[in-house]
């Protein structure tokens, strides 16, 4: 379960991510977008996830595929939160659905994990 301080619910937040200032990563079926962020009460890494009713009609699949990506990012999300800790930078992320095939929860895993370590390895630089 993903904690609501962690979850990335700031409209003006999620604009800026989207609109400008940004910086994405592709791992096909999921792309990551990132962006820095400053404020005193901010937790580390705020989160969210995003699949178009473009791709899925049904929002029975839709929410697998969110359950499925945010469930690799609890899982593995210390693989980011230690470099943001040691250099003291807080982030806020989306993850991003792009494909219309349903995937295995090892397959999103893996992705999910792939993405963060190429965050971790952009933020620390």
């Amino acid at each position: 379960m993903l904690p609501k301080k962690e979850r990335l619910c700031s409209r003006i937040l999620i604009e800026r991510l989207f609109t400008g200032g940004s910086k994405s990563l592709p791992a096909f079926p999921l792309r990551i977008v990132y962006m820095p962020v400053e404020g005193e009460g901010l937790p580390t890494v705020t989160m969210m996830v995003s699949v178009s009713k473009k791709r899925f009609k049904r929002a029975v699949k839709r929410n697998r595929v969110k359950r499925q990506i945010r469930e690799a990012y609890r899982k593995q999300k210390d693989i980011l939160l230690e470099p943001l800790l040691a250099s003291g930078k807080k982030l806020a992320i989306a993850f991003i659905w792009l494909d219309n095939e349903l995937h295995g929860s090892a397959e999103v895993n893996v992705k999910v994990k792939r993405l963060l370590q190429l965050t971790a390895e952009r933020i620390v630089l």
